[in-house]
């Protein structure tokens, strides 16, 4: 047995020293601050609601296993007559009552909500229904908002924030649209980014922030359209009502649209939220690593791309992180059981979560094309590497880190069956570089503690325009209070301590 052990330590050895090399420099160059990582509680394989709010439990708050802490769910434009005041409090005419229960439940574990309409409601609408109106049944009629009704908007929203507020859940931002470009037979509505801005800039001022504390998103266009955002953003009038610029990722790689939509939110201090996009979910089968790893890649992509928050599509479906139960996609698809893809996110949820992103160069390329993918991230006295591989060799990463650690963990994931496995990184004595193995076709986590006795962290300087605080969780919060993270007009953050 002792010979046994001593032959595996020896090729691992020889394995190790064999490996191909990637550097990787990490730079004290701080761009944006992660909000969060979410998905969305909407229609199809969440129902039903009410009774069942297990995969929130099972994906968000700081102690889940995978640590999502952003939810979307759909402002339904339809009319429900067996919702009443008896049953909810407060009456509206309006099918919002199924969101409740997973709202409730993912506010009471700290999570953001937030609420997206598909459509207004059908009588505010040219087509007169809250479907888009793409097919012979509804006349093939572009469905969009009427201008006499863009004084309705904003206050249908604050009734649907009365709604939920009256029920428990304090929602914390609110979109314009889902979708505004594309033209669906499902419930939709279109908008030209002229139309959006006509409405934001004569009408927005009707939501009521204060009362309800909520954040105003953009329309999400499909494939994160910089038209939407830029038309927005470049008017003074307009951008004053805007928090945060949204799309989805439906035919644009994250390094394309996004990336440029979020030119202009970097300075206006506004944050970029990728809101929808589904990665790989095929009808007839379950992911394989190899799409796993792709779906690495787009979330981190996305932090290249300057985005502040990442909601995936349904969070209960045999392509999302919790299973539905359906005999087909079995085994591999229990009803309710975490999915492989969940703790592929958590490597970023529960890690990035709070962190500010940290300029990096690699000897390797990166990018949409390539085969080798790393971001970096600081979030107080902890310096974090990602590194993705899609390949089949092993490499060395050697990293040149911009403050001397002194101890770290690796947390590596290989394969469907093998995933966020835990491995301490041994480290003599607090040193700037330092070499990890990356296995092949794999996605590392790997997290160091600074030495903050050998090497100082240094504040970014701050600028004299307006700063945003959020807690170490990622929430916003009002005003600075305790250990918090503040955040500059022009992207950069520094952890800060307020005695109150």
């Amino acid at each position: 047995m002792k010979k046994f052990f001593t032959t595996v330590f020896m090729l691992v050895a020889v394995l190790t020293l064999r490996a191909q090399v990637i550097t990787v420099v990490v730079k004290d160059t701080r761009y944006q601050t992660i909000t969060g990582f979410g998905a969305a509680a909407c229609d199809g394989a969440m129902c039903p609601f009410g009774t069942d709010i297990a995969p929130v439990r099972q994906l968000y708050g700081p102690t889940s296993k995978i640590g999502l802490n952003i939810m979307r769910m759909e402002i339904s434009p339809n009319f429900k007559g067996d919702i009443t005041a008896a049953d909810v409090g407060w009456d509206t005419p309006y099918d919002w009552k199924g969101s409740v229960p997973s709202a409730r439940e993912a506010k009471r574990r700290g999570a953001i909500v937030f609420g997206t309409p598909w459509s207004p409601p059908g009588d505010f609408k040219t087509n007169g229904t809250a479907q888009g109106g793409n097919s012979d049944s509804q006349g093939n009629q572009r469905g969009e908002l009427r201008k006499d009704c863009y004084e309705k908007f904003f206050p249908w929203l604050n009734t649907f924030l009365e709604y939920m507020k009256k029920n428990g859940v304090a929602v914390d931002a609110v979109s314009i649209q889902n979708e505004p470009d594309w033209w669906v037979n499902y419930s939709g509505c279109l908008y030209t980014p002229q139309q959006q801005l006509d409405l934001v800039k004569n009408y927005a001022q009707l939501l009521d922030k204060e009362k309800y504390g909520v954040r105003l998103i953009s329309a999400e266009p499909l494939g994160f359209d910089p038209s939407y955002s830029n038309k927005l953003l470049q008017d003074p009038v307009a951008r004053e009502h805007i928090d945060i610029i949204a799309g989805h990722l439906y035919g644009h790689p994250p390094l394309g649209n996004m990336k440029s939509a979020a030119v202009l939110a970097k300075k206006y201090n506004k944050e970029v939220w990728m809101t929808e996009h589904s990665v790989t979910d095929y009808a007839d089968r379950l992911p394989t690593w190899h799409e796993q790893l792709l779906f690495a890649e787009e979330l981190n992509e996305c932090m290249e791309a300057g985005c502040t928050g990442y909601i995936y599509w349904y969070m209960r479906a045999h392509w999302g992180f919790v299973g539905t139960g359906e005999a087909k996609y079995n085994p591999g698809n229990t009803r309710n059981a975490l999915l492989p893809r969940a703790y592929v996110m958590s490597h970023f949820s529960k890690h990035v979560t709070g962190s500010t992103r940290l300029g990096t160069t690699s000897s390797m390329a990166t990018g949409t094309e390539s085969a080798f993918e790393n971001t970096a991230y600081i979030k107080g006295d902890s310096l974090i590497v990602m590194a993705i591989d899609t390949t089949k060799t092993t490499y060395k990463l050697r990293l040149r880190l911009p403050f001397k650690v002194k101890s770290g963990t690796q947390i590596v994931s290989t394969s469907n069956e093998s995933l966020c496995k835990e491995e301490p990184i041994e480290i003599e004595e607090p040193t700037s570089e330092i070499s990890v193995m990356m296995p092949p076709r794999s996605l590392n986590t790997y997290i160091f503690m600074i030495d903050q006795t050998s090497a100082a962290i240094s504040d970014q300087k701050a600028d004299d325009g307006p700063k945003t605080y959020y807690d170490l969780q990622g929430r916003r919060i009002d005003k600075p209070q305790g250990l918090c993270i503040e955040r500059s007009a022009d992207g950069s953050a520094r952890k800060i301590y307020v005695d109150e």
